[in-house]
C-alpha cells in the first residue's frame, strides 16, 4: 500500500490472503512469489481478467529470488525478467529477480 500510495496509484486494491481465497478477478496480480512459478500461475490464472485494457497483458506480476531459469523454461517464450538491483540499492535486491507472465 505504501508504495502504491508513493508513486500515486489510484486503481489498486490489496490484499493480504491465501490466493486459494480470493474469488475477484483483477488485470494484475501481484505477488511476492514464495512458491514455483508453475504452481503460482495455477493459483492465480482464475483471478486474472481475460481482456486487458493496459499497455501491457493482463498477467502476473512477482517478486522471486534465486536461479530461475528452471522455473521459467516452460514460459520462456512469453515470461519477463526484470533485475531487481536495476531499480534498488539495497543488498536484499541483488539476487532478486521481477518476473511479468502475460496469462
Amino acid at each position: 500500500q505504501e508504495v502504491a500510495t508513493a508513486i500515486g496509484l489510484k486503481n489498486v486494491t490489496f490484499q493480504h490472503e491465501r490466493m486459494e481465497n480470493v474469488k475477484e478477478k483483477y488485470d494484475f496480480v501481484v505477488s511476492r512469489a514464495v512458491m514455483p512459478l508453475s504452481d503460482l500461475v495455477k493459483l492465480v490464472k482464475k483471478n486474472v481478467k481475460p481482456k486487458g485494457v493496459n499497455a501491457l497483458p493482463n498477467g502476473l506480476i512477482c517478486l522471486k529470488g534465486g536461479e530461475l531459469q528452471h522455473e521459467v523454461a516452460p514460459f520462456k517464450n512469453i515470461s519477463t525478467l526484470y533485475n531487481i538491483s536495476e531499480f534498488f540499492s539495497e543488498e536484499y535486491f541483488e539476487t532478486k529477480k521481477g518476473v511479468f507472465l502475460p496469462l
